[in-house]
């Protein structure tokens, strides 16, 4: 008997799919709007892959090239051959011969990428004369190595936070940072960097919000000029009394002028109770409160910075070589954790930091080279890689091209792409296909 096919042969029913889609689009207007203004993705800017962090009273011009010049001849020192790095810091001898050439250059050329005039827990309190003084003195000397061309790419104050304490001096501080770099600068640099320090509550980086306004508007800068790092030091900057995540609220409280999270080490450890020989970047307290950190700033576009270590790579030959392995170990550590700043307090720890930065991102190249050209080309592997997954893969390839580890030409004839191609796929905001 021949079947009855009359139900396939009928007409599709006419669902007004338009109206169905304009209804869902009119339910998830305000939902949309507040994804891409909370979510907006990364800038595309680049990321320092540290922060160094001076005392104001020390800072002076021609401060990064001389960091720059002792990290060379600690090298030369107390490790002379590829062999001998590759020994202190557990890494393969191969690589580090690859990398020894860029880490000379690079230590000639930009040893630092991001420098922090300290006017907080690394200056103290020194009364309102001494503090004026090195504030200006610090913004001069910062001022003169733009001038000369010998600036890091950012640099900037950490001046003392919004606690009542400390909130007067930290306010006068930053308004005479900021008035100073106009006088010399005829306005102010580009990439300038503000740190907030112990914050304790979402009101204070709200208040912060409401004096770099006021700043703004008082020196005639444009709206949003002011952004600044929150450095999370505390246990109130993770946890909120209810339970909610504080650093998460603390961003979006920001209204857009939040552009970093820096992990600090040692005073959460001590908040949260670890005894001083157990605080380490490597702690579970440390470890839970940066998971916190990289939830709260994904999509977002802010930053995330690890913290430091206070085992400073000086004294013997044994104690400098030991140090340097525990810096490469921990620099390491927070690069596979998808932290790719940090902080250094000692020129001979920029020997390890670029050493361990170099290394990751080489290794990391080729893979993520042929996999990206895999998926721009459609090419079948066998590995099939989202566009998230592509996203990371470019943004590797970026940050590894502009802190020196890699050469453009490189990973354009690795990947099979330009650094402009990659730079737009890895700054791909949520949403977007």
């Amino acid at each position: 008997m021949e079947e009855d096919r009359s139900e396939s042969r009928r007409p599709a029913p006419d669902l007004a799919l338009d109206v169905l889609t304009a209804g869902l689009n009119a339910r998830l207007a305000d939902a949309d709007a507040r994804l891409a203004l909370a979510y907006p993705g990364s800038s595309g800017a680049r990321q320092p892959v540290h922060t160094v962090y001076v005392p104001a009273d020390r800072v002076r011009p021609g401060l990064a090239a001389e960091w720059g010049k002792d990290a060379a001849a600690s090298l030369a020192e107390y490790a002379p051959t590829a062999a001998d790095l590759a020994e202190a810091t557990g890494t393969d001898v191969a690589a580090v011969a690859e990398i020894l050439p860029r880490l000379g250059d690079k230590l000639a050329a930009e040893p630092v990428e991001d420098l922090r005039a300290d006017l907080e827990d690394g200056y103290g309190d020194r009364g309102d004369e001494a503090e004026d003084a090195d504030v200006v003195s610090a913004a001069r000397a910062l001022s003169a190595d733009l001038a000369a061309g010998q600036a890091p790419p950012h640099f900037g104050i950490r001046m003392k936070g919004m606690e009542a304490a400390g909130r007067a001096r930290g306010a006068r501080s930053l308004a005479l940072f900021l008035v100073t770099l106009m006088e010399e600068n005829g306005g102010l640099p580009a990439n300038l960097v503000l740190t907030l320090p112990k914050i304790t509550s979402v009101e204070q980086v709200e208040a912060m919000v409401w004096l770099t306004d006021e700043l703004e508007e008082r020196l005639g800068l444009e709206a949003g000029r002011l952004r600044f790092e929150l450095q999370i030091e505390t246990p109130q900057s993770i946890l909120l009394p209810d339970g909610t995540a504080a650093v998460a609220r603390m961003i979006h409280a920001g209204q857009g002028r939040v552009s970093a999270l820096h992990y600090g080490t040692y005073d959460y450890s001590a908040a949260c109770g670890v005894t001083a020989a157990y605080q380490s970047m490597a702690h579970p307290v440390a470890d839970h409160a940066k998971a916190v950190m990289q939830v709260a700033a994904a999509g977002t576009g802010v930053w995330l910075s690890d913290g430091s270590t206070n085992v400073l790579p000086v004294g013997s030959p044994e104690e400098v070589r030991s140090a340097w392995g525990l810096h490469a170990s921990l620099v390491r550590r927070s690069l596979e954790r998808g932290f790719y700043q940090g902080w250094d307090l000692h020129p001979h720890q920029l020997v390890t930091r670029y050493l361990a930065t170099y290394a990751f991102y080489r290794e990391a190249f080729a893979p993520a080279a042929t996999r990206l050209r895999a998926y721009l080309g459609a090419v079948a592997g066998g590995v099939l890689d989202e566009p998230a997954t592509a996203q990371a893969l470019a943004a590797a390839l970026v940050s590894g091209v502009r802190c020196g580890a890699l050469d453009e030409a490189e990973v354009a004839e690795a990947s099979g792409a330009d650094t402009a191609t990659l730079v737009g796929l890895a700054t791909r905001r949520v949403g977007q296909e």
